[in-house]
């Protein structure tokens, strides 16, 4: 035990030190940041702004639904009035594996085309990123994942988002699929945000609820895991701030009335400002353990999200007291005259009644206890080695965080809680428990 002990401590001061670091060198990395065109409309509004570039010939990077459903008709016309040529990739499928990847990089090639627009959900956009930098590299997708690991830069890359979730439209990162491995692979470089992006209600109105749900979970799981992580700058937490009090105030709305134009462009800069703020702040163990279930059993990203939210912001909540207060604050589930440990509460508990709200379920159908074990040994690499997480978990106690939403799991969740003892300038603890009444929003 002594030794298991020891071993977790020099693991938390080593990953503490280099968290550290790569912190102070993502506050000083320059990351662009796109021309925004926003409202109903401004879809076309990017085609005629595209047109005064000058481009030979535009790939535009879609899914199926999305060509069917002629969402892209106001982009299309208005390329095609200002003289731009364009060819349309419309292959994409969920979590973009590298075969469709490959792919559209040798349309790209054959047609000659000097520009990307990314129309659709968050894989369309990931995937015309890949897209870009394999082309402009010759190299294999494979070979781009990790950090600015190709020299060139792509071809000029546009965005038009569908789904207010990813916020992919401002971010420096691509997630694309190995179905082979079962794992979701991330190419990061900052040459990879769009030059311009359209935010364009108009073109969510028709999203199922569902879809709108997910989504919007996505969004609030980045603005939160970048609020409570330890690359936040003022401008992170601002932005993050903004987010989760958008996405509390208009979510709901948008789920219930989808065709809520209002609702549905705050929602999408909410996703917007919460993409700014974790492409600089990062992440943390909840999108770890997202990407692990979503490359075994192809789980939806924000569906995912939303259901490991809970389970890991209890667990982290000793080392995080302060931050849940003010996010408690922030979407008016408490008073300024409750303690802070009390605001935390308030604020965890709404999380279960938004997901109640939205139809989330509590458990996740496909999860097997069989896989749990490499589940966890994954999430906690893949954390480890790229998120500043606010307290560091064990591969024992991330398998009882995931044990927690497996199907035939006790309603009433029994994960210890231990109070965090700081080691090395870093909190650690060996569990936290849940608890799982919600309270109504308010």
């Amino acid at each position: 035990m002594f030794a298991n002990s020891l071993t977790g401590l020099v693991r938390s001061v080593g990953l503490s030190t280099v968290m550290r670091a790569a912190g102070m060198v993502t506050k000083l990395l320059p990351i662009p940041q796109p021309t925004m065109m926003v409202g109903p409309g401004s879809s076309a509004r990017l085609g005629q702004a595209i047109n005064d570039f000058g481009h030979t010939r535009v790939l535009i990077v879609t899914d199926p639904v999305v060509s069917k459903l002629g969402l892209m008709a106001p982009l299309l016309q208005a390329l095609k009035a200002g003289g731009t040529d364009y060819v349309v990739f419309d292959q994409i499928t969920p979590d973009a594996p590298i075969a469709l990847i490959e792919k559209g990089v040798v349309v790209f090639k054959a047609q000659g085309c000097d520009a990307i627009v990314a129309f659709g959900g968050g894989s369309a956009m990931d995937a015309a990123k890949a897209i870009g930098l394999a082309a402009a590299n010759h190299k294999h997708p494979a070979q781009l994942v990790g950090y600015f690991k190709g020299r060139r830069a792509p071809a000029p890359i546009y965005a038009v988002p569908t789904t207010a979730g990813t916020g992919s439209e401002v971010t420096v990162a691509a997630v694309i699929s190995d179905p082979e491995t079962n794992r979701k692979l991330v190419i990061a470089d900052t040459r990879l945000v769009p030059r311009m992006a359209a935010l364009d209600p108009a073109l969510m109105v028709g999203l199922p609820p569902d879809i709108t749900a997910a989504t919007g979970m996505d969004a609030l799981t980045h603005a939160i895991e970048a609020f409570v992580g330890h690359w936040g700058t003022v401008f992170t937490d601002r932005m993050a701030l903004s987010a989760v009090g958008m996405i509390y105030e208009n979510l709901p709305v948008a789920y219930v009335n989808g065709q809520d134009l209002a609702a549905r462009e705050k929602m999408a800069l909410a996703a917007n400002y919460a993409g700014q703020a974790f492409t600089r702040a990062n992440v943390g163990y909840v999108h770890a353990i997202a990407h692990q279930l979503g490359g075994l059993y192809h789980t939806p990203h924000g569906l995912a999200n939303a259901i490991m939210l809970p389970q890991v912001l209890r667990f982290l909540s000793p080392a995080i007291t302060g931050k849940l207060a003010l996010l408690a604050l922030r979407v008016k589930v408490g008073k300024k005259t409750d303690t802070e440990e009390v605001l935390a509460h308030k604020f965890l508990d709404s999380i279960d009644a938004m997901n109640i709200r939205l139809g989330i379920p509590t458990t996740l159908a496909a999860l097997r206890e069989e896989d749990i074990s490499a589940l966890a040994r994954a999430a906690c690499r893949e954390a480890d080695a790229n998120y500043p997480v606010p307290l560091y978990m064990s591969q024992a106690i991330c398998e009882q965080v995931i044990r927690q939403v497996l199907p035939s799991h006790p309603a009433v969740a029994t994960l210890p809680r231990k109070a965090p003892v700081k080691q090395g300038g870093r909190k650690t603890a060996s569990g936290a428990k849940t608890r799982t009444e919600p309270l109504a929003l308010t």
